[in-house]
């Protein structure tokens, strides 16, 4: 059984919850918290395995809730947003900051012929979130006494100009993705795109939220849009997101790959083709298997490739099966990864 403990200001929604989760004959509802401090003290005193967690909340909000609960009890914590707008969903992402590992939309009511799916995908989070096992969070981290910061390598691979930059991501992504984003300077020289699996209807607010936190322009194209250099391109919901030589972003309503829509396989896959040794391609923490064989792809075509090592991963389904496959040029942690980046670009521009 998975013990999950809802944390939720309003009585109605909060019921709503009970009634959803409580439903699946594998998750046992353990308790309720009215707000942020109740679940503070709940966690600690019920130890659940999942903690569905709401943003506005009276006495401590679901940030600083969920702040004090991963530097006390780590617990996985999944954020239930009721927000609509791109602007409140991207507030709604700096939980993930705070150490939560997913956002989910609060599902529609009964009566709303969405009802079934957005319950499922509560649901199905749950008890995905429930297998990850998440440390402790410190206010401040101090290094180690006699530690000694080790500079990025210096990546082997092509002396070919690099003209783009492709990203795959799951289950802890968002993190791994602005570590990534937020290092590099403002005018990096080349477009990046950006598969994130996430919940549907998210993907502006998580775009919006990354515009907020990195030095670099974000946004979510339209099909057949030029791809700038510097700009972040976020893949849209419901799309398969690919690129071409000529520096166009291609959106295709095909039929899923690995279950998901936008799938990384097809924007590796489409890189691959389109630039060879060209393209840098970077797959991140994630459960499944999503774009590892595609990244492998990449690398037989010239590419440099990237892979997220597995003590920085929140999951390290998707680049673990890039390194099995032999995927992977350089495995980083995503500072590291940003850093190799910088010295990547300038080092192939120079043809060095």
């Amino acid at each position: 059984m998975i013990n999950v403990l809802i944390v939720e200001d309003s009585p109605v929604v909060r019921q709503f919850l009970v009634h959803i989760l409580g439903s699946d004959p594998e998750i046992t509802v353990v308790g309720v918290a009215h707000n942020g401090e109740e679940a503070v003290e709940a966690v600690q005193a019920k130890r659940p395995d999942v903690v569905t967690m709401d943003i506005h909340m009276p006495k401590l909000n679901g940030f600083d809730a969920t702040r004090r609960i991963m530097e006390m009890n780590p617990v996985p914590i999944v954020i239930v947003s009721g927000s609509s707008t791109g602007e409140e969903l991207a507030t709604t992402f700096h939980a993930l900051e705070s150490g939560a590992l997913a956002v989910v939309r609060r599902p529609s009511g009964v009566a709303h012929p969405d009802h079934e799916t957005s319950a499922r995908e509560l649901v199905r989070t749950v008890k995905l979130m429930s297998e990850v096992k998440v440390v402790r969070r410190w206010r401040t981290r101090p290094r180690p006494a006699g530690a000694v910061e080790q500079p990025p390598p210096k990546p082997s691979g092509t002396s070919e100009i690099i003209q783009l930059v492709a990203l795959g991501a799951s289950t802890g992504g968002p993190i791994a993705l602005q570590t990534i984003l937020s290092r590099l300077p403002r005018g990096f020289p080349v477009p990046l795109v950006v598969v994130q699996h996430m919940a549907e209807g998210f993907v502006r607010g998580f775009a919006d939220w990354l515009g907020q936190t990195t030095p670099l322009p974000v946004r979510v194209p339209g099909n057949g849009e030029w791809m700038e250099p510097g700009h972040v391109y976020i893949a849209p919901d419901g799309y398969h997101t690919l690129v071409r030589s000529d520096l166009r972003i291609v959106l295709r309503k095909d039929e899923p790959e690995n279950g998901l829509r936008p799938s990384v396989a097809p924007l590796f896959r489409s890189a691959a083709e389109a630039f060879g040794p060209k393209a840098i391609g970077i797959l991140l923490t994630g459960m499944g298997t999503d774009g590892a064989a595609e990244l492998k792809l990449m690398s037989d075509a010239g590419a440099v490739t990237f892979v997220q090592d597995k003590e920085s991963s929140i999951v390290h389904g998707m680049p673990g099966e890039a390194i099995r496959l032999g995927a992977a040029t350089h495995i980083l942690p995503p500072e590291k990864i940003s850093d190799a980046l910088v010295l990547l670009h300038h080092r192939v521009s120079k043809g060095k």
